[in-house]
């Protein structure tokens, strides 16, 4: 019994099939020698060249919910882990930083410049740093609200929550400042330069 060709034998020595093609002539009769050189056959035997390491890869479309299910079934929300939550709460957090920092110098020129017991300076920081940070879960709660909620957007990062614990901050560190007589001395003298 002679050997069976494997299926990849098979299905490449095999023309492709077309329905609508002419059915095939019969087997190449001897010409004769006046007659015209036969037209050379569209198809050739051998193996066709796969690569198998495509250069391009496959397209692959995000999904995207159809509005499709049953009735008043909500889509399950996206669940993000802990860490996730800690590194969006971190972006941005050079604006509170930077309102911390200046708010902390100011406070210590205030502190050092009212000759007496530090107990109610230091009171009036931690505060102070108290309500930049209810601030900051305030404007927290207010974007959950307003942007994801009723606009839909995702939130990245927390900087605007950052900017304006930061900006109050700021205030809290002028606020000091203008408390210290020798700082608003020179302030004046300073301004009634340039006036």
């Amino acid at each position: 019994m002679p050997e069976q060709p494997q299926w990849s034998e098979r299905t490449l020595d095999m023309p492709p099939q077309d329905p609508w093609a002419e059915p095939p002539t019969s087997p190449v009769q001897p010409r004769p020698a006046s007659a015209a050189p036969p037209q050379p056959s569209p198809f050739s035997s051998g193996r066709a060249a796969v690569n198998p390491h495509p250069r391009t890869q496959p397209f692959a479309a995000e999904h995207e919910p159809t509005g499709t299910g049953w009735p008043g079934e909500q889509t399950p929300q996206e669940r993000h882990s802990l860490s996730w939550h800690i590194g969006q709460l971190r972006r941005g957090g050079e604006w509170s930083f930077a309102g911390l920092l200046f708010a902390f110098v100011c406070w210590g020129i205030w502190a050092i410049s009212s000759d007496g017991d530090l107990t109610a300076p230091i009171v009036v920081f931690i505060v102070s740093v108290l309500v930049a940070g209810g601030l900051f879960a305030l404007s927290r709660l207010i974007g959950r609200l307003v942007l994801e909620r009723q606009f839909g957007r995702v939130r990245r990062t927390a900087r605007g929550s950052h900017v304006v614990a930061g900006l109050f901050l700021v205030g809290v560190g002028i606020a000091h400042l203008q408390q210290t007589e020798w700082v608003m001395t020179a302030f004046n003298w300073v301004a009634g330069l340039f006036s």
